[in-house]
């Protein structure tokens, strides 16, 4: 890989390339989208093949998701100091390397290694695309570029499903790794000749310490979470594993204020647009999160839908979301992310209050209503919120930045599916007079209420925070 470290290209010929480059920063969160909606699909078909056991088959999905929280941030670090664009294509030819060794997994061992493998570059090109996209798009475009990297996401959803199904009615599963591949190298081929990747001027080094100690806490906390999924958030080895990891990330934050070049860089979280705009980015996938979990069970339970009715019904969503974020982010461009943010924090308040009211006579038309008002909302708030992120930091922290923020993603959905799915046992239970572990029909619309309740207060939350947050100068960024 030589070439990658010695070609470099001007702003001017960066700024023409642009709508290119994008195409190749939106191309592999595409890819993990769909690779993550497919694996879902066809998880009981790995299992069955593999002869595997249902905790092993749900580390073929856990392993991946770990890897990206645990290294994420480390990665968004080496961006800053070694240049964004050439640890971004690094990271596409770790993830068409795991993708490959995924297709050829012989047993379940080597497929979570493979995983892990597709995990860390996933997470190198999460940590960079966001910060890459801050610095080839100027502040009036640059929510048109976040809002087709949202929807591209969402197209990864809407298409995982289906293609899932295509692949295994005529293929195997492990063809579902292997579509990675040519639009992997394709991605590369057009990265490498039109991204920045300059040569670091910086003699900064990588906080290894700080690194090592953040990985063991955040490995510690996330596993704690995906295991509380099933064990319960009172499960005395689940509270172990939370005091375990809070102690190290304590031990972290002690160590990174003692250093003058800390691998992150505390001071960033005094900004209060960054912190604000975090806090409403966990809040939004806490409750997208909830929400993706409660309503295909409210629908097979409640009402006896098959499972192509529910893949249809949810499918609302992420299509609504397609449409919408590239309109989101043009409105960004035009009046203002903190605008557009504020009108999409609204709407999600707005669909909360519809989704409380489900009930066992909801008609469909109301549930579809309910869910499409939430995808409108998800479409408005995305782009401007990461906007609002990654204006907030000078340019050498941009990588640091948008790692920070795809780690709130991630931590905000594994927390949102762990404690929407505790609230909602323990209510079922209040109701039931004794500990119920399964799903019982007769009670899951009041636990499930008690949810929503939960994410009305959520949203409302951020709603206020962000009203709070009247600083941020965007013209100015």
């Amino acid at each position: 890989m030589y070439a990658l470290k010695n070609f470099d290209f001007d702003e001017e010929t960066i700024y023409k390339n642009r709508w290119i480059i994008q195409f190749v920063l939106i191309v592999v969160p595409f890819m993990g989208s769909l690779d993550a909606s497919i694996v879902n699909v066809v998880l009981p078909s790995i299992k069955k093949d593999l002869g595997i056991n249902l905790s092993l088959s749900s580390l073929i999905v856990s392993s991946y998701i770990i890897t990206v929280a645990t290294t994420i941030i480390i990665f968004g670090k080496l961006g800053d100091l070694k240049g964004k664009g050439r640890v971004f294509l690094y990271g596409i030819i770790v993830f068409i390397f795991g993708s490959f060794l995924c297709s050829i997994s012989p047993n379940i061992t080597i497929l979570i290694i493979s995983r892990v493998i597709q995990g860390i570059g996933a997470s190198i090109v999460m940590a960079n695309n966001q910060g890459l996209t801050a610095i080839v798009f100027p502040p009036n475009e640059r929510g048109r570029a976040l809002g087709l990297s949202g929807s591209a996401v969402a197209l990864g959803s809407i298409l995982g499903p289906a293609l899932g199904g295509f692949i295994m009615t005529y293929l195997s599963w492990h063809f579902i790794f292997l579509i990675n591949i040519p639009i992997g190298l394709i991605s590369f081929i057009v990265g490498y000749k039109t991204l920045p990747a300059r040569n670091s001027t910086s003699d900064v080094k990588l906080d290894k310490y700080g690194a090592f100690v953040f990985f063991i806490s955040i490995f510690i906390l996330f596993s704690s979470l995906l295991v509380s999924q099933d064990m319960g958030f009172s499960n005395l080895y689940v509270i172990l594993g939370f005091f375990i990891g809070f102690v190290f990330l304590f031990f972290f934050i002690r160590l990174e204020k003692k250093l003058k070049e800390p691998m992150l860089n505390l001071n960033l979280f005094k900004i209060k647009s960054l912190s604000f705009n975090l806090v409403c980015a966990f809040i939004y996938y806490f409750i997208s999160s909830s929400i993706n979990l409660i309503i295909p069970f409210y629908l097979s339970d409640t009402f006896n839908y098959s499972q192509s009715q529910i893949s249809t019904i949810i499918l609302v969503n992420p299509l609504i979301m397609f449409f919408i974020a590239p309109v989101s982010g043009y409105l960004s461009d035009k009046i203002g992310p903190k605008k557009v943010t504020l009108a999409g924090l609204f709407i999600i308040i707005c669909s909360m209050i519809l989704m409380i009211r489900l009930d066992e006579n909801s008609l469909k038309v109301y549930i579809l209503a309910s869910l499409c008002v939430f995808g409108f909302a998800s479409g408005t708030f995305n782009s401007p919120n990461t906007t609002l992120v990654m204006s907030t930091v000078k340019s050498e922290y941009l990588g640091i930045t948008g790692s920070i923020n795809s780690l709130i993603r991630n931590l905000g959905m594994a927390s949102g599916t762990s404690i929407s799915t505790s609230i909602l046992y323990h209510q079922m239970s209040s109701l039931a007079g004794h500990k119920v572990e399964d799903i019982v029909s007769s009670y899951f619309v009041y636990g499930m209420k008690s949810v929503f309740v939960v994410l009305l207060t959520l949203s409302i939350t951020a709603f206020i925070l962000s009203n709070i947050d009247k600083k941020l100068d965007f013209d100015k960024n």
